[in-house]
């Protein structure tokens, strides 16, 4: 699990509940709920297929709960690799196992004896595909951060139809009024404290994911070609920031 993402989850959620107290309660309306969630998910259904929704959340699913690789210890794999290309050829890679899919296939075509330029291609054409599944993924939870305060407010103005409708009923302009305000708060809620910042890590994760693919691209054309091992390693480096370098 991600431990930014708990400690995020923890503070939004639990800020809110806490000033709202022992009257929790008051907070409550079923009406509310079923106008924003349902209107959002109604919205994200008409607006992506079933295959966007499933992928997108298993996206999410990695981004949360898989246990990223750090750069720096792939940057030191890649230096291993290279010393034992270097001393026992470029077929023994096809005895080295690592967990990074993306890693062990670039590693197969070097061992295959594919062409240099022809598996650079190759392996650039699947972190564009790569980067577009993630783009979907993306867009899908900022429309649902979109979403979210416009229906709250469909929910405000149900709640405020009912209290006009019923103004001579002194009773039931307490309800309304709290099933339009709620509503609000929900739609509010929902979209700054969930699902649009699940949206910005998803598009951090998709960028770390790309610039990890580009350096083991990088370092698996520079392991093919013979490139020394220490002018791989500063290659690699590269896309470290400076004080991260020699760290």
């Amino acid at each position: 699990m991600d431990i930014a993402s708990v400690i995020g989850l923890i503070l939004g959620i639990g800020i809110v509940i806490g000033l709202m107290g022992h009257k929790i309660t008051l907070f409550w309306s079923l009406h509310a709920v079923v106008v924003v969630v349902g209107g959002l998910l109604g919205s994200t259904f008409l607006k992506f297929s079933m295959s966007d929704i499933m992928s997108a959340g298993k996206i999410l699913k990695k981004a949360l709960f898989a246990d990223h690789e750090d750069i720096k210890e792939l940057i030191r794999q890649m230096v291993d690799i290279s010393n034992i290309a270097r001393k026992n050829g470029l077929l023994a890679l096809e005895k080295v196992k690592v967990e990074n899919e993306f890693l062990q296939a670039a590693l197969q075509h070097c061992s295959d004896g594919v062409d240099p330029k022809l598996m650079k291609e190759i392996l650039t054409k699947e972190i564009e595909y790569m980067a577009e599944r993630h783009h979907t993924g993306v867009v899908m939870w900022e429309s649902m951060g979109e979403a979210a305060p416009a229906f709250g407010m469909v929910g405000t103005l149900i709640g405020m139809v009912e209290l006009l409708a019923n103004m001579s009923d002194p009773s039931s302009i307490g309800p309304a009024m709290s099933t339009a305000l709620l509503a609000t708060m929900y739609g509010a809620f929902l979209a700054n404290a969930i699902i649009i910042p699940m949206g910005i890590k998803l598009h951090h994760y998709s960028m770390e994911e790309q610039m990890k693919c580009s350096m083991i691209v990088d370092g698996v054309i520079g392991i093919q070609t013979g490139l020394n091992t220490r002018m791989l390693e500063q290659v690699l480096k590269t896309c470290l920031s400076r004080y991260k370098r020699d760290d």
